[in-house]
């Protein structure tokens, strides 16, 4: 099954353009987004194929951690992880 998962990692000071350019980069092999440009903030969304909804979060975010330390990013705690399955998001609710 197809998951939409959003990863977001918080810290201590704000973003520049270019630092999340390169998120955007490293998530891109994955469907994925990145934001965060200007906040204390970086996250991103990546598209997976996994079973259930918890192996869909644990897979995006261990390539989300994969894809920041690539980009340069701080390794900062993960503040939110949340996912909505492709046959959810169809049917306009989240799980």
């Amino acid at each position: 099954m197809k998951w939409s998962v959003n990863v977001v990692a918080e810290g201590d000071r704000v973003l520049s353009r270019e630092e999340i350019v390169g998120l955007a980069d490293a998530v891109a092999a994955w469907g994925g987004i990145a934001s965060g440009i200007g906040t204390t903030r970086y996250g991103a969304q990546l598209l997976v194929d996994a079973d259930d909804r918890g192996s869909a979060m644990r897979l995006a975010t261990d390539e989300f951690v994969r894809a920041a330390t690539q980009a340069g990013l701080p390794r900062w705690p993960i503040a939110n992880v949340d996912a909505i399955s492709e046959a959810d998001d169809e049917l306009g609710y989240p799980e």
